[in-house]
């Protein structure tokens, strides 16, 4: 006999497409305000909708099973989070490129110290919750264990323990954009945007059209994680050496080691370099951006895979990027125009070495106004041999090369494995 599922007494809908009939929002947000409490909090929480002054909820992509677990009823819509011994292990800033609304204009600065910047408001019962968390651990990753048992990496006690162990400290970020600056980075209205982020989302969003008084979007994906090995407080520092890999996800490589890209080899590379730089006394950065496959998602990449191993000729780096462009119909979707933003709330001037080859990375840090020293290449001897169409393709393609870039004959030949090799 099937029981029919209970059912919860309805309340009214609230929509919030409208203001309500409260005249402004409660705290508008000054962005690029030096002071916190001028700025004022962002408040994207659902318990209280009138004290709302943004478009989206806390929590990015993770924001659904939120209203996943309130609709099962494994979470009450009302609970509140207990931030008792929360506050960051380390201090980040205020720097002056805080201050700036055109430098960060994609996370909120002061997102790591709520109970710091808005205790008073927490106090009278807003519900305020941090986009950033900033933490320490220990990261134990094989391929560096293996250089410290080979020497290469000695154990000093301080960045690196006896059993191989490296200390960091780790920052969480939760994407915050600042509509009208997010649009003038990209060189378009901002009403465009505004309409494009609601069409093409299937109308998730009506205030992005409705409340143009709501300048602040939690957009609902992904944010990035930063692993810091060395001292934080030296990031800014232009007598300090800094180095910095900024790392897009690849499920695919970094977790399971698949050898048709270069991902996990040349983040692994990065980790090393960011070590030594820190053994030396200087400080190292790993960003880690959530954009799985140039940001196309993972079944657009394996749909790429299938289609360059079976087109007629093989798997060849003359045809990598006309693959993909045929499936997603972009070659990229990264959008590099706001990822120098992390490193500005870092205090980040200048990076002495840039751990990446990528043209769409250093134009866009350099363009930001951080200086870049040294770019340094993954080792020839560290590229899988089915990943060499991947990194002679982006190299013809403009990105950075001490060898220079493969010739037109090169770029034909099949380099590639076959689907069934």
């Amino acid at each position: 006999m099937t029981t029919e599922p209970k059912k919860k007494a309805l309340k009214p809908i609230v929509l919030t497409s409208h203001p309500s009939g409260q005249s402004g929002v409660v705290f508008p947000i000054t962005w690029g305000a030096s002071d916190p409490k001028v700025r004022g909090p962002v408040i994207g929480t659902l318990t209280e909708p009138a004290h709302r002054n943004c478009i989206g909820t806390h929590s990015g992509a993770y924001s659904v099973y939120r209203a996943l677990a309130v609709a099962s009823g494994a979470l009450s819509p009302l609970h509140r989070p207990d931030l008792t011994n929360t506050a960051p292990t380390s201090v980040i800033g205020p720097f002056e490129s805080w201050y700036d609304r055109q430098r960060i204009v994609s996370l909120d600065p002061w997102g790591a110290e709520i109970g710091t910047h808005f205790a008073d408001l927490v106090a009278q019962g807003y519900n305020i919750q941090p986009t950033i968390a900033v933490t320490r651990a220990h990261i134990s990753i094989p391929e560096v264990v293996d250089q410290i048992r080979a020497g290469s990496i000695p154990v000093d006690g301080v960045c690196v323990g006896v059993g191989g162990e490296c200390r960091v400290t780790k920052a969480a970020i939760e994407p915050v954009w600042f509509l009208p600056a997010v649009a003038e980075r990209f060189g378009i209205a901002e009403s465009d945007l505004r309409r494009g982020l609601f069409e093409h989302t299937g109308g998730m969003f009506p205030e992005l059209v409705t409340r143009p008084d709501l300048r602040v979007f939690l957009p609902p994906i992904g944010g990035q994680t930063l692993y810091i090995f060395g001292d934080v407080a030296t990031i800014p520092d232009l007598s300090t050496e800094l180095t910095v890999r900024i790392h897009d996800e690849c499920n695919g490589s970094d977790v399971f080691g698949s050898d048709i890209c270069t991902c996990r080899p040349y983040l692994v590379h990065g980790i090393e370099e960011c070590i030594k730089t820190a053994q030396r006394g200087g400080c190292g950065v790993i960003v880690y951006n959530r954009k799985e496959g140039r940001a196309l998602g993972e079944v657009t990449k394996f749909l790429v895979y299938n289609a360059r191993k079976r087109q007629d000729g093989g798997d060849r780096a003359e045809m990598y990027f006309q693959r993909t462009e045929c499936i997603a119909g972009v070659q990229d979707m990264r959008f590099q125009e706001l990822m120098p933003d992390v490193l500005h709330w870092l205090g980040v001037r200048r990076i002495d070495r840039l751990v990446s080859m990528s043209d769409m990375k250093y134009n866009a840090i350099t363009r930001s106004g951080i200086e870049v020293g040294e770019r340094v290449s993954i080792p020839d001897e560290r590229i899988p041999s089915d990943a060499r169409v991947e990194m002679d393709a982006k190299k013809a393609a403009g990105y950075f090369s001490a060898e220079g870039s493969p010739s037109e004959e090169q770029l034909k030949q099949k380099t590639g494995r076959g689907l069934d090799e």
